[in-house]
């Protein structure tokens, strides 16, 4: 039994409440989690949760036992930083986590390069569109998007994420190309449903753009909603309405005649891009290699 590790996993299912969730954080399945559970119990001679058949409760040994174990955990953390920054070259396993299309589109293309760069880093990715807790869930770095919160962290900018509205060829033949937003109102326009919380939830079904009169809102309809930006892309390219999608996905597109740019002289929403660390984690050479990468590759043009 890997001590460490099982220490990790009972840490993880006291701060979750329970096997099933720890097992999703620490990716394994339930039953490794309560494996790990066992083997300590074992190791140790004593029960560290009461289990029932709803509920788990700490055991006071247990409580106290998972104190130690966060110090002790700690311990070896600054350790592993200890002998990172001694070797100056980066190195060890660097935790990112991005938003799902940026990260696809832009960052697991460019990850190549990185690891082309600095070969010792071990690259631990988690795509997703909710906001990760870099001290609680171990991430190194993160790639947000819109305003960030007062969180402490470090914050460094990035381009923005910017927005193109554009449809197929096979559908602007068939239903004709909007010259004006008014002209929105007469075509399927699809949507992207945005989660419940997020600042552009309102931004599915009604277009804000900005042309030489100022702001025109336009409340577009259309035979689909759909929250995942690859399947929206995917409806696009099939000819089924008209979209309004990140340029990080359909740039390609674009150049190769594939989707057609719409409504040019008007523009798009943007949100602001951010690259968020802690500011002692910024003296390991892997996130400090990474921090410089990301900034090469995507930091604001000055």
């Amino acid at each position: 039994m890997d001590v460490f590790q099982a220490m990790s996993v009972y840490v993880k299912v006291v701060e979750t409440g329970s096997m099933t969730a720890a097992a999703q954080a620490c990716g394994l399945s339930t039953t490794m989690v309560g494996n790990h559970l066992r083997a300590l119990e074992q190791r140790l001679g004593v029960s560290l949760l009461k289990r029932t058949t709803r509920r788990q409760h700490l055991t006071e040994f247990g409580n106290a036992y998972y104190q130690r174990c966060l110090e002790v955990l700690a311990l070896v953390a600054d350790s592993e930083r200890l002998a990172e920054q001694a070797q100056g070259e980066p190195s060890g396993t660097l935790r990112i986590t991005a938003p799902l299309t940026f990260g696809v589109e832009r960052l697991a293309p460019a990850l190549s390069d990185f690891s082309q760069r600095w070969p010792k880093v071990k690259l631990d990715v988690v795509l997703s569109n909710q906001r990760m807790d870099l001290t609680g869930d171990g991430f190194d770095v993160a790639i947000r998007l819109g305003i960030p919160e007062d969180s402490g962290l470090i914050l460094r900018s990035l381009e923005d994420y910017t927005l193109t509205i554009c449809a197929a060829p096979a559908y602007l033949a068939r239903r004709g190309t909007p010259l004006l937003p008014a002209d929105l109102h007469a075509h399927d326009c699809l949507a992207f449903a945005y989660p419940a919380g997020d600042d552009w939830r309102s931004a599915g079904k009604l277009w804000r753009l900005q042309g030489p009169e100022g702001e025109v809102q336009v409340a577009v309809s259309g035979p689909m909603e759909i929250n995942s930006s690859s399947g929206l892309h995917r409806a696009a390219l099939a000819g089924m309405g008209i979209v309004m999608l990140p340029d990080a996905l359909v740039e390609n597109d674009l150049r190769s005649g594939a989707l057609i740019t719409l409504l040019q002289d008007y523009q798009l929403p943007s949100r602001p891009t951010h690259l968020l660390y802690a500011q002692d984690r910024y003296r390991l050479p892997k996130v400090r290699s990474f921090v410089e990468f990301a900034l090469e590759r995507w930091g604001r043009a000055r």
